[in-house]
């Protein structure tokens, strides 16, 4: 595991204001030969953030500064470690139009991406599923059982696959088992195995890589990768790229999961 594709940045309204050098310096010392600053992109117009602190991405007019400093470090380790200028882009069902325009205008600036879903739409309202187990318990009054949520989430994973975001979409699918950050609290009867073999048969037709996210065992609800295990020997199986993704929000996470990452013979 030479790279780090899933790092975050001190643009990140929710994360921390380590610098960006920090986050570089400590992939060196873990022997990362290359890393991907993939900062929440802005999200689409119109879109209004559910989350209760509205602070789940960069908003538009800082764009330009966040690639500005990831270039600047970019060029400044260039003889040292492969620095890629990226975005975490959320897909939002509904909203495709929106995102497909944002990556014709700035797609042309990044090196690598990650698609990712963290809102769910329910009739009219969007809910941000990840947000905190409070928040997640009145999710499942609205939907009616956790088991209700985790087929909303396999679905709409299937539908940012097939959605037409133009030549720049993400051709990496981030944490496909976010739904699962609570599980320890709200545990489900069903295991969803075809749900996601599913989407991995269509991540393989499409050409997409995997975010092999350590997040997940960092927290207390959830203590596993995204996506689990037997997950990854399926994907494995179907030759789907495998890309650490740390998904770190503080340099110190840098390398969080990549001590009990699954390496399948």
């Amino acid at each position: 595991m030479l790279k780090d594709g899933h790092i975050h940045t001190p643009f990140c309204p929710h994360g921390t204001k380590d610098p960006l050098e920090e986050y570089v310096e400590k992939a060196i010392s873990l022997g990362f030969k290359e890393i991907s600053f993939t900062e929440h992109a802005p999200l689409p117009e119109g879109f209004t953030d559910t989350a209760p602190t509205k602070d789940s991405a960069m908003q538009l007019e800082v764009l330009d500064r966040y690639f500005e400093e990831v270039n600047r470090v970019k060029s400044l380790y260039q003889n040292t470690i492969n620095i890629n200028v990226g975005l975490e882009v959320d897909y939002i069902e509904g909203f495709e139009a929106g995102s497909k325009d944002f990556l014709n205008k700035y797609g042309n600036k990044l090196d690598d991406a990650v698609l990712s879903v963290h809102f769910l739409k329910y009739q009219d309202t969007y809910d941000c599923l990840d947000y905190s187990p409070d928040y997640f318990e009145k999710m499942i009054g609205k939907y009616g059982s956790v088991e209700k949520i985790y087929e909303k989430y396999f679905e709409t994973l299937l539908m940012s696959i097939a959605s037409d975001l133009g030549p720049y979409k993400p051709r990496r699918l981030g944490h496909i088992t976010l739904v699962k950050k609570f599980q320890r609290k709200f545990p489900v009867q069903k295991f969803f195995k075809d749900e996601i073999l599913l989407v991995l048969q269509q991540m393989k037709e499409k050409g997409y890589e995997l975010d092999y996210n350590g997040a997940g065992t960092a927290k207390p609800l959830c203590r596993e990768h995204y996506p689990p295990n037997w997950v990854i020997d399926e994907a494995v199986r179907l030759g789907i790229p495998l890309i650490y993704g740390s998904d770190a929000h503080q340099a110190k996470e840098l390398s969080q999961g990549l001590s009990t990452l699954y390496l399948p013979k």
